[in-house]
């Protein structure tokens, strides 16, 4: 299975690590790491995460990192994983 990240993702995930390097650019990196270690780890249990809040559908998943829901959906005919963006948990997608 592989992951694809989608150009929302990137870009909010960009403007994520922006606020948090305000603060700290050493916490920004990692921040980045170990999300993205979370996210390559989804691809030995891709449905290992909840049913998405935000979807009415199964292969919508929601991973919950640090205050922050990484929603995903899973592609069983491409054998794939989209990371489809990342909110503030609760915000709306």
């Amino acid at each position: 299975m592989k992951i694809l990240k989608s150009n929302k993702f990137n870009d909010e995930l960009k403007n994520i690590l922006y606020f948090i390097a305000l603060d700290s650019k050493s916490r920004a990196k990692i921040f980045k790491n170990n999300l993205l270690k979370s996210i390559n780890d989804l691809i030995f249990m891709p449905y290992k995460c909840r049913k998405s809040i935000y979807f009415n559908n199964e292969d919508i998943r929601d991973l919950i990192f640090k205050g922050y829901t990484v929603v995903y959906k899973i592609d069983t005919d491409k054998n794939s994983i989209i990371i489809l963006g990342i909110k503030k948990y609760k915000e709306k997608f």
